[in-house]
């Protein structure tokens, strides 16, 4: 008899054991809230590891006040790799595996909007962190998908305020050649045309994104003669670039605007060959003086002993967004995200920003000022903060832009 209660125990012990491995994640799942996030990390080092950071600490803060609802808050990232086919599938793993409430993420334009589209197929709340392209929230944009960073439009909007004021009649440009790049370009036409129509466009250079060959480039634009150049390229292609150019005297004399150049996951590594003068929009984090970039700044610093970057910002700031807008949904369902999303306002290091109900677009701005030298380093200076909603478009034009849901 007592081998048939010591079996018959065992048996118990092997059921509720069974019965634990069962029940317990489920458990485990009940008291989270996943977000599945992507981005172009093995690609884009240099903005897409601050980034990565700033998300990180986000968590942290916000599991540490309480989570969501008293859910955890867990991020479940995939690296896309640069490649828009490898980020919907890497959304299909993370919607339809891991369960994630929405998606968050993404760096390059094209890859941005390959998600975009993803997410208005199978009906998932899509927060895009850092595409640029104004189609992710105008001409493409959908009920699903929502925008942090300022746009192409509004940048470009930012640097004209001060493009317009130079007295350079002939202009070249040079961008890389994809979604980023020609929106970029396109847009800053529209806008300093219409500010200028005195302007002349001479010159139009298209290098591939990531593969630029600097003197030919370099050459092509010298040889237009333009007065004033607009530089939408970054990373290691702006690098070659400015190489390029201040060997052969490109910059010598005349004006260049340049988007995202004062950032200095950018700036940074042009070092003591930095051109001076050049007007950019970009992240001073050593001149920014608000009590809300201070208490960022002071935690970063405080966990990672670096300075942050600004993809650290974009980072933060999407789980941030991500966290305010679950919190006033109380629930994972879409429809009931967009609800809470559309029109909410929370703060931000740069202060308090709203997600429009129109266009889903942020109001986040950026910093523009000027390059500068010092200490063998490039800076920016006089540097201001433009609020991204003095720089949108009013509704009546978004209307025509944006396709009805």
């Amino acid at each position: 008899m007592r081998g048939y209660f010591v079996g018959a125990g065992l048996a118990i012990a092997v059921a509720a054991m069974a019965s634990s491995a069962m029940t317990t994640p489920a458990m485990a799942q009940s008291g989270e809230i996943k977000i599945g996030e992507i981005n172009s990390y093995s690609l884009l080092p240099a903005f897409t590891e601050p980034y990565r950071k700033g998300w990180q600490l986000a968590v942290e803060e916000v599991n540490a006040a309480g989570g969501i609802g008293g859910k955890k808050l867990v991020v479940v990232s995939k690296d896309d790799g640069g490649k828009p086919a490898d980020a919907q599938t890497a959304a299909n793993e993370l919607v339809s595996s891991e369960k994630v409430a929405m998606l968050a993420g993404t760096f390059l334009s094209n890859i941005g909007l390959a998600v975009s589209d993803f997410a208005n197929q199978k009906k998932v709340f899509f927060l895009a962190a850092e595409p640029l392209t104004d189609a992710i929230t105008w001409s493409k944009g959908n009920r699903y998908t929502f925008r942090l960073r300022p746009s192409n439009y509004m940048q470009a909007a930012m640097l004209v305020e001060e493009a317009a004021k130079l007295p350079a009649r002939r202009w070249a440009t040079i961008a890389p050649n994809y979604e980023y790049g020609q929106s970029a370009v396109a847009v800053f036409k529209k806008l300093m045309s219409e500010k200028r129509p005195d302007i002349q466009w001479v010159d139009e250079q298209w290098p591939p994104q990531g593969k630029i060959d600097a003197g030919p480039v370099v050459q092509a634009v010298a040889a237009a003669n333009p007065e004033a150049i607009l530089n939408v390229t970054f990373g290691a292609d702006l690098v070659k670039l400015v190489r390029e150019g201040n060997t052969r005297g490109l910059f010598k004399d005349r004006k260049v605007v340049s988007f995202l150049t004062g950032e200095p996951e950018y700036l940074d590594p042009l070092k003591d060959e930095t051109p001076e003068g050049w007007i950019v929009t970009g992240y001073p984090w050593y001149a920014i003086k608000t009590p809300e970039h201070d208490a960022f700044l002071k935690a970063y610093q405080a966990k990672y002993n670096d300075y942050p970057r600004l993809g650290s910002i974009v980072g933060y700031q999407t789980i941030k967004a991500a966290a305010a807008i679950l919190a006033k949904a109380n629930s994972t369902d879409p429809e009931k995200l967009i609800t809470a999303a559309e029109g909410i306002s929370m703060p931000s290091p740069f202060g308090e920003i709203t997600f429009r109900k129109i266009d889903h677009q942020s109001t986040l701005g950026a910093f523009t000022g000027r390059t500068a030298l010092k200490d063998g380093k490039g800076i920016m200076v006089d540097s201001a903060y433009r609020k991204g909603a003095d720089y949108l478009p009013g509704d009546a034009e978004i209307e025509k832009m944006r396709p009805k849901d």
